[in-house]
C-alpha cells in the first residue's frame, strides 16, 4: 500500500497490511499518523545489514517513550518529557525492498492532544500554513471576563483647565488615516464583541485621543493586574505614531498588552481622560502599583485617577535621564554618574541615601540644578532603598533592554506609520498568544530539571511556571559562590552581610524569624517578584529550608489564572498547583472531546456545571452567599442554560447531573454554575446585553463595543454625531 493512500485518511493507524518505499517513508506515515492523534514523535533507533548496509530495520515511537535518565556529571542538562510511555511502530524490510509494519503499539499512558500538536518539535515544520499562526484559527482562547459596567465619574475632568492654545489641538495623521482607525475598531469588533474603545474630540470635531484594548487584554489584566506599566516611550521620542502602552506580565514572565492609546499632546487632561477611560475598560478595578516615566502631568493625573494606587517611576528612565541631564559637566560626568550609582544602589537605609545624596550633591555642586532637586522630591517613587514593601514584577528593569515594553520595539520605529501599525496590530496579538500558549503547553508536559541537591530548588520546581523557575534556579545555583558574616542581631532582625565573589560584592540581608520576613540590599524580589541567592543562603544557615509562603507570588505560578488565592503554608501550596495541573490536563481532553458535537457539547458542559456546584459547596459552603450579584449580564441566559442541560440530561440519564434542575439559585442570585454557563454559551448563542448609559463630555465618544455603535448614546440627548457608525472621516475631521 502506498504511503500517500494510506494518509489520505488522517486517523488511519498502521496496520500489518501496510507496505512502504523506505523506512523514511514510513516515519512519515507515523508522524502523520502521530499529529492526527495528537503526540509527538522520534526516532528510537535503527539497523542496518552488515553485508549491504543498507537500512533493515527501525523503531519509531511517542516523543514520551521510556525514561528519563539523569547524568550524574551532566552540567547543564535538558528538561525530558519521557515517562514511560509504550506507544510505538516497528517496521522492517522484506527481501525485494518494500518495508512492512512489524509490530505496533497504539495505547499512550498520557493524554494527547491534537489541537497542540504543533508545538511539538517533530510536527513544528510538518504543515507551515497550519502552523503559521497568523494563518491557523485558533482554537483554545479562554472564555474572556465579565462585561465591564458603565463609564461613571467622568465629571471630573472638567476640572481640569486646559491651555486655550490647546483646544485646536488633534492627533497628526495622514490623509485617509482617521476613516482607516474607525473601520479597524469596527473590523475588531466584529470579530470580538467585547473588543473596547474610545474616542475623544477636540472642540472642532477632529480626532485628539483614542483608547483601544483587545478582549484577551481584558481577561489579561483580571489576572495580573497588579503592577502595570503606562509607557510613554513612544511619544516622548517623538514617534510617527504617538503611541502609547498599558503592559503588564503574565505567569509566564512574558509581556502582556492591556491596551493602547494615541494621543495629540501630554497635558493633563489628555493623560487623565486616557487613564479613566482605560480605568473603565478595566471593569473600575484599578492597578495596586502603575509605572510611568517622571511626567508631571503624568503625575497629576495619576494621583485624580488611581488615589489609592502605589505610582512609581520606571527606575531605567530615572537611570537613562542622569546622563543626558548632566552632560554639561563634561569630563566630571562619567564619575558623577558612577555615584549615583552607588548612591541609589548601594544605601541600605533612607538615612543612608540621604547621606549618600547630599554628599554626592555638595561634592559636584549640584544643589541648584533644578531637576537633581525635583529627583529627590520624587525619590519615594523610584529609588530601591525606598520599595520594600512591593513588588514590580519584572517590569521596573534597569535599562529599556532589559524592560518587559521593549518587546514591541521590533514592530514599531520611528517612521512606522498608522497603517503599518494597524497591519502589524494583528500579528503582535498573534504573536503573544502564540506564546503563552506553547509555555501553557511546556509546563504541562515537561517536568524541569533538577540541578542540584538545594531543597529551595526542589519546592519551587513544583510551584513555579517553568519560565520563572528557570530564573530562579539561576539563583539557587549562585547561591554556592556566596559566603555570609552575621554582622549583628537583636530583637527585631538578624543582620548578615553575604560577599558574592561572582560580581565581588557586597550585600547587606534582614531577616526577622518571628515575621518570617528577609530582605536584601540586591532587592530581587522587590524588582523579579523572586529571592535572591543572598536570601536563600541567609535562610539556610538559619535552619530554614524552604521559601516563606510570603516570597511565592500566585502570579508566577501555574495556578495564577485560579480565582483564589494559594496562600498558607508552602506545602499546600505546592499540592494545589499539581492538583490545578492534573485538572488543566484533563480539562483539555474534555473540550476536545466536548467540541465535536453539539450533543457531547452539552453533556460536557451540564457535567462541568454541576461539577462546579459541588466544588464550590465542598470549599466554601458560605460563598455563594458571600458573592455580590456582580454582573446582571450572566444572568440573562440561566435559562437558557437550564434548557439546554435538561435537553442533556434526557440524553444521559445521570441521577448527579439530573439534581441539577432541581437546584434553583436564589431571587437575583448567579451562582458559579451560572457564571461558567455564560463564559461557555459565549460565542455560540447572542446574549441579551443591558443598555450602557454613556457620558458625552468634551467631544469624547466612549464606545462599548459589545453594543451596536447607534445604540451607543441611548438615552443621550442627540447630538451630531448620532449616526457615527456609518460616518465617513475626512483628513482627521467629523462632520
Amino acid at each position: 500500500m502506498e504511503p500517500d493512500k494510506v494518509t489520505a485518511n488522517a486517523i488511519a493507524e498502521p496496520r500489518d497490511d501496510m507496505e512502504f518505499e523506505s523506512h523514511e517513508d514510513a516515519y512519515a506515515f507515523y508522524k502523520e499518523y502521530a499529529r492526527a492523534a495528537g503526540f509527538g514523535t522520534a526516532k528510537l533507533s535503527s539497523r542496518r545489514s552488515r553485508a549491504s548496509k543498507e537500512f533493515i530495520d527501525a523503531k519509531f515511537s511517542c516523543i514520551r517513550y521510556g525514561n528519563k535518565q539523569q547524568s550524574d556529571d551532566a552540567i547543564n542538562p535538558r528538561p525530558s518529557p519521557k515517562i514511560g510511555c509504550k506507544a510505538s511502530m516497528h517496521v522492517k524490510r522484506r527481501q525485494d525492498g518494500k518495508w512492512f509494519v512489524y509490530s505496533f503499539v497504539k495505547e499512550h499512558n498520557h493524554e494527547l492532544l491534537p489541537a497542540q500538536v504543533h508545538f511539538f518539535r517533530s510536527h513544528r515544520d510538518a504543515d507551515l500554513v497550519k502552523n503559521d499562526v497568523r494563518l491557523r484559527k485558533r482554537k483554545n482562547l479562554s472564555s474572556m471576563s465579565k462585561m465591564f459596567s458603565s463609564y461613571q465619574n467622568l465629571d471630573n475632568l472638567d476640572n481640569y483647565l486646559r491651555n486655550p492654545h490647546d483646544k485646536g489641538r488633534s492627533l497628526v495623521l495622514e490623509a485617509g488615516d482617521a476613516q482607516l482607525l474607525l473601520e479597524f475598531f469596527m473590523h475588531m469588533q466584529e470579530q470580538n464583541p467585547k473588543f473596547f474603545y474610545a474616542i475623544d474630540l477636540n472642540e472642532e470635531h477632529r480626532l485628539r485621543n483614542v483608547f483601544w484594548v483587545d478582549a484577551k487584554g481584558i481577561e489579561d489584566y483580571s489576572k495580573f493586574g497588579d503592577v502595570v506599566s503606562f509607557d510613554t516611550t513612544y511619544f516622548a521620542n517623538k514617534y510617527k505614531m504617538p503611541l502609547v502602552l498599558f503592559t503588564g506580565v503574565n505567569h509566564h514572565g512574558q509581556p502582556t498588552l492591556f491596551g493602547s492609546a494615541l494621543i495629540a499632546d501630554d497635558t493633563v487632561y489628555t493623560f487623565a481622560w486616557l487613564m479613566q477611560t482605560w480605568l473603565v475598560a478595566m471593569g473600575e478595578q484599578a492597578p495596586q502599583v502603575i509605572l510611568t516615566d517622571q511626567n508631571n502631568a503624568i503625575k497629576l493625573a495619576t494621583a485624580a485617577i488611581f488615589p489609592h494606587t502605589r505610582h512609581c517611576f520606571c527606575l531605567w528612565h530615572i537611570l537613562d535621564r542622569i546622563p543626558r541631564e548632566l552632560e554639561y559637566l563634561g569630563v566630571w560626568q562619567d564619575t558623577i554618574v558612577a555615584k549615583f550609582n552607588k548612591c541609589i544602589f548601594g544605601s541600605w537605609s533612607e538615612a543612608e541615601f540621604d547621606k549618600r545624596w547630599w554628599k554626592l550633591l555638595d561634592r559636584f555642586n549640584l544643589r541648584e540644578v533644578e531637576w537633581v532637586q525635583l529627583l529627590y522630591q520624587d525619590r519615594m517613587q523610584w529609588a530601591p532603598t525606598f520599595m520594600r514593601d512591593i513588588s514590580f514584577a519584572g517590569l521596573s528593569a534597569f535599562s529599556r533592554a532589559e524592560s518587559l515594553n521593549s518587546w514591541f520595539d521590533k514592530y514599531v520605529n520611528g517612521e512606522t506609520s498608522l497603517r503599518e501599525f494597524i497591519e502589524k496590530y494583528k500579528v503582535i496579538l498573534e504573536d503573544r498568544y502564540e506564546e503563552e500558549a506553547k509555555a501553557d503547553f511546556d509546563a504541562w508536559h515537561e517536568a524541569p530539571e533538577l540541578k542540584s541537591p538545594s531543597p529551595f530548588e526542589k519546592q519551587m520546581s513544583l510551584v513555579y511556571t517553568h519560565e520563572i523557575f528557570r530564573k530562579f534556579q539561576i539563583e539557587v545555583l549562585g547561591a554556592a559562590a556566596c559566603h555570609l558574616k552575621k554582622e549583628s542581631e537583636d530583637e527585631r532582625a538578624t543582620i548578615y552581610t553575604v560577599k558574592e565573589f561572582e560580581d565581588d560584592r557586597n550585600y547587606v540581608v534582614e531577616w526577622n524569624e518571628s515575621k518570617s520576613s528577609i530582605y536584601c540590599s540586591c532587592h530581587s524580589f522587590e524588582y523579579k517578584g523572586y529571592l535572591c541567592r543572598h536570601a536563600m543562603i541567609v535562610l539556610q544557615m538559619s535552619g530554614v529550608f524552604s521559601i516563606p509562603s510570603g516570597y511565592i507570588l500566585q502570579r508566577w505560578t501555574n495556578a495564577a489564572l485560579s480565582r483564589h488565592p494559594i496562600g498558607g503554608k508552602s506545602e499546600d501550596m505546592q499540592s494545589k498547583v499539581r492538583r490545578y495541573n492534573d485538572l488543566c490536563r484533563r480539562a483539555i481532553i474534555l473540550g476536545e472531546e466536548g467540541s465535536l458535537s453539539q450533543e457531547s457539547y452539552d453533556i460536557a458542559l451540564c457535567a462541568i456545571m454541576a461539577a462546579l456546584k459541588q466544588c464550590s459547596s465542598v470549599n466554601t459552603p458560605a460563598e455563594n452567599e458571600a458573592r455580590p450579584n456582580n454582573s446582571t449580564v450572566h444572568a440573562t441566559c440561566n435559562a437558557e442554560e437550564e434548557n439546554q442541560c435538561s435537553t442533556s440530561k434526557e440524553q444521559v440519564p445521570d441521577p448527579k447531573v439530573s439534581n441539577r434542575s432541581k437546584n434553583t439559585s436564589r431571587k437575583g442570585k448567579v451562582t458559579e454554575p451560572d457564571l461558567l454557563g455564560a463564559m461557555a454559551q459565549d460565542g455560540l448563542h447572542q446574549m441579551e446585553v443591558p443598555q450602557v448609559r454613556t457620558t458625552h463630555l468634551h467631544g469624547m465618544v466612549p464606545m462599548q463595543l459589545h453594543n451596536l455603535v447607534p445604540t451607543m448614546f441611548h438615552n443621550v440627548p442627540p447630538t451630531p454625531f448620532q449616526n457615527v457608525a456609518s460616518m465617513q472621516l475626512h483628513d482627521n475631521h467629523l462632520p
